[in-house]
């Protein structure tokens, strides 16, 4: 493995790192896009109990000592319970953006990872083609082997490149599709919510 990655040259070495960083990224998204950490659905059912049950204090306390996503998007709307439907509406949206801000963090970079894997790989194929024809330029006799030496590290950084960009794409769809489910998930929950909370209002 040490020699094939020593024979793609200079480039192999950011390359390298790209696929570090993707695998590091790919990991760190699925422990913080896990649902039991965005929207467990037994805190959002005790929330809705206490607010049904008019002990609003109760179920800020209970939101507060969460660390869900779910949790900071529901006590948003909830510290403004009583006013205006419009208002309680604007407060939910304000704070569901910032969380969905949030559950997309550092996906667009594994984008951005593909995208330079790739250039890599082609630029590392390019550095060592031009090294070949200044080789053939230069010798009135070109041993092949030498030549086919040179063509064969030249396309081991097109395949490295593509090798990190190709699981890189497709963790960046899934992560994108995860976040995005999890994003319409808290927003049907806080629709729901908010025509609870504003029912509930309704009724003092």
């Amino acid at each position: 493995m040490y020699e094939f990655l020593g024979k793609g040259g200079l480039f192999m070495v950011p390359i390298l790192l790209c696929s570090i960083a993707a695998v590091a990224i790919f990991i760190e998204r699925l422990f913080s896009l896990r649902r039991r950490a965005v929207v467990p659905s037994g805190l959002v059912r005790r929330a809705e109990a206490l607010v049904a049950g008019r002990d609003l204090p109760a179920a800020l306390e209970l939101l507060g000592g969460s660390g869900a996503a779910i949790a900071r998007v529901l006590s948003a709307g909830l510290r403004v319970s009583g006013q205006p439907r419009d208002i309680v509406k604007d407060h939910l949206e304000e704070a569901g953006r910032q969380e969905a801000a949030g559950l997309e963090r550092f996906v667009d970079t594994l984008g951005t990872i593909a995208g330079v894997s790739t250039l890599l790989g082609l630029l590392g194929t390019i550095s060592g083609m031009i090294e070949i024809f200044s080789v053939v330029s230069t010798q009135s006799a070109v041993n092949p082997a030498t030549l086919a030496g040179g063509i064969s590290e030249a396309l081991i950084t097109t395949l490295a490149g593509l090798s990190v960009a190709i699981p890189t794409i497709v963790m960046h769809r899934y992560l994108l599709n995860k976040a995005n489910a999890l994003t319409l998930e808290m927003e049907r929950l806080c629709t729901r919510f908010m025509d609870l909370l504003t029912r509930e209002g309704a009724g003092d």
